[in-house]
């Protein structure tokens, strides 16, 4: 148990402090080729030839939701395992590696302030182009309140799914259980979608990324409202009160929870029509605009997003070691 206290606490850190330097191989870029390559491998031949069939795609999709998680299952196992077998030490230090491999408060900031820099002094075009780096919509037609919203929206859902749900799987499971979520939630960013070819591959990725959220999101909504009443400049009680009233207003059961609070934290509205892949898709707002969102937001955003993880890491750490103490009572 102090092992895995260590390791996940490091883990959290390096995340703080490094993220994921781009020039380090990462676990789920090779999760991406694996399920890049089940895709062309199983959907190729049947979209070229427009024989389609409804079940049998819902099968090659579980077939590959199945090799990629006990793929994950596997791998991860076994480099944790004999490394803890080899060196306490080095099981300690490549754990907290892996932990901070499925985390992406680092990366989130970054790109997030990319967005931000380039609406400071950059221009428009360069703003459209790094807010595309971290959402799925399509944004050549974005304006200033477009992108602004966009990257919001952005660091709000991944509060959740990026940061928080991987902190509490850690918390749970070390590091398989968190790389089992990883993986759940990188097919369903590769295949979750509802389009012609990914309808029915991807419905049992997209399912499984419905239920592995339905938890974390809630707990995150409910430490980031904690977190907007403890830190200056947000607003507590209208982040509980629109959390309340819009955390349904999505298609996921799940995206609407995170952005409801930060919405209402702010006091600006987020969500509405957006175009995916040249169609648009009409949404329904979260929050009310009691004011004009603006470029600073992004910021504010980020702020809370590190001052939820935050209360939500805190707070394991304390679980973690309460259960020592019982366990060596």
């Amino acid at each position: 148990m102090k092992y895995h206290i260590v390791a996940f606490s490091l883990g959290v850190i390096l995340d703080w402090l490094i993220g994921d330097p781009y020039w380090m191989p990462h676990p789920v870029r090779l999760m991406g080729r694996v399920i890049g390559w089940l895709d062309h491998r199983f959907m190729d031949r049947a979209v070229a030839s427009n024989k389609r069939d409804k079940n049998t795609e819902r099968l090659k999709g579980c077939l590959t939701f199945l090799i990629v998680i006990f793929l994950t299952v596997i791998l991860t196992a076994l480099v944790t395992f004999f490394s803890y077998w080899i060196n306490t030490y080095l099981g300690i230090a490549i754990e907290a590696i892996l932990t901070c491999y499925v985390l992406a408060a680092r990366s989130l900031n970054v790109e997030s302030m990319k967005v931000y820099k380039a609406l400071t002094s950059e221009g428009i075009e360069k703003a459209r182009y790094s807010v595309s780096m971290i959402v799925g919509r399509d944004t050549d037609e974005l304006d200033e309140e477009g992108v602004i919203k966009a990257c919001v929206e952005t660091v709000a859902e991944n509060t959740s799914d990026g940061i928080i749900a991987p902190l509490l799987y850690a918390f749970l499971g070390g590091a398989v259980l968190s790389m089992v979520y990883k993986a759940i939630n990188t097919m369903d960013s590769m295949i979750g979608y509802h389009n012609d070819r990914f309808e029915n591959f991807g419905f049992v990725a997209a399912k499984a990324d419905d239920i592995a959220n339905f938890i974390p999101s809630r707990i995150s909504a409910l430490a980031m409202v904690l977190a907007s009443c403890i830190l200056r400049g947000f607003n507590g009680k209208e982040a509980w009160r629109i959390l309340r009233r819009d955390r349904f207003n999505h298609k996921s059961p799940n995206s609407a929870q995170t952005e409801s609070v930060c919405a209402g934290a702010l006091g600006v509205r987020l969500a509405g029509d957006a175009k995916y892949f040249g169609k648009i898709v009409h949404k329904p707002y979260i929050g009310d605009a009691t004011r004009t969102i603006e470029k600073e937001d992004i910021k504010r955003s980020i702020k809370l997003m590190y001052g939820t993880e935050l209360l939500v890491f805190v707070s394991c750490i304390f679980v973690l070691m309460g259960i020592m103490y019982l366990i060596n009572c």
